[in-house]
C-alpha cells in the first residue's frame, strides 16, 4: 500500500476553506460567545482569518512550517481576546513537524495536531472539563492517534473518527460550570450554553477532515 502524504496544496486548501468559515460563522460564534463571554469570538476570528486571506498568495511559497508560522502570527497579532494567543499558537506550534517540507506523512499530521493541541492547554491552562477549546481538541487528537496507530484505522477515518469525537467533546460543554475565561465569573448561569470556542476548533478540525484525500 502506497504511503499517505498530505501536500502542501492540501494544507493551502484547508487553510482556504478557513478563512470561508470565519466570515460563514462569525455571527454564530459571537452569539453564541453573546451567552456567556463578550460576544466578540466570531468577529475576532474573521478579523484574523481577513488577515490571512490578504497574504496567504505569497506565502504559498514557503514550506509548510513558514505557511502555518505566518497563519499563526497573523492570528495571534490581529485576534482580540482569548482565542489569538491559543489559536496563533495552534498554528505556529502545528507547524513545526512539518520544517522545510512540501509534504508530509500521516504520521507527521498527528504529530503536527498533538503540538498545537499542547500549546493550547499550556497557554490556556484548561484541561478537558473546563468548558474551553480543550474539551473539543484533547479528545479528539488523542481519538485521532488512537485511531491510527493502535487501531491501524486508514488516515481519513482515523480523521472521521477524531472529528466525531471533537463535536461530542463540545457538546459536552453545555452542561458545564467554566473554569476558565469570562464565563467563570458566571459561575450556574454559564450552564445549558455551548462555549464558542469549543465550536469554532470542531469547525476547523471538519476543515482538516474534509480537504483530506
Amino acid at each position: 500500500m502506497s504511503e499517505y502524504i498530505l501536500n502542501k496544496d492540501y494544507f493551502i486548501n484547508v487553510i482556504t476553506d478557513l478563512i470561508a468559515l470565519a466570515e460563514e460563522k462569525k455571527e454564530y460564534f459571537s452569539e453564541l460567545d453573546s451567552a456567556i463571554g463578550d460576544g466578540d469570538h466570531g468577529m475576532n476570528m474573521s478579523i484574523g482569518f481577513r488577515e490571512v486571506n490578504k497574504n496567504l498568495e505569497e506565502w504559498k511559497a514557503g514550506d509548510i512550517n513558514s505557511l502555518f508560522k505566518n497563519v499563526g502570527t497573523a492570528l495571534l497579532d490581529k485576534v482580540g481576546g482569548a482565542s489569538g494567543p491559543l489559536y496563533g499558537g495552534f498554528f505556529t506550534k502545528m507547524g513545526l513537524p512539518a520544517k522545510g517540507k512540501e509534504a508530509v506523512t500521516f504520521d507527521d499530521f498527528v504529530e503536527m495536531m498533538e503540538a498545537g493541541v499542547a500549546i493550547i492547554e499550556k497557554r490556556g491552562k484548561a484541561v478537558v472539563g473546563d468548558k474551553t477549546m480543550v474539551d473539543t481538541l484533547r479528545p479528539a487528537v488523542d481519538a485521532l492517534k488512537t485511531a491510527y496507530t493502535d487501531e491501524k484505522m486508514a488516515p481519513k477515518e482515523a480523521m472521521k473518527k477524531a472529528l466525531e469525537v471533537a463535536e461530542a467533546g463540545s457538546d459536552s460543554t453545555i452542561p458545564l460550570v467554566a473554569k476558565k475565561g469570562r464565563a467563570m465569573r458566571l459561575g450556574e448561569r454559564a450552564i445549558g450554553h455551548r462555549d464558542p470556542g469549543s465550536a469554532s476548533s470542531a469547525a476547523i478540525m471538519g476543515i482538516f477532515y474534509n480537504n483530506m484525500p
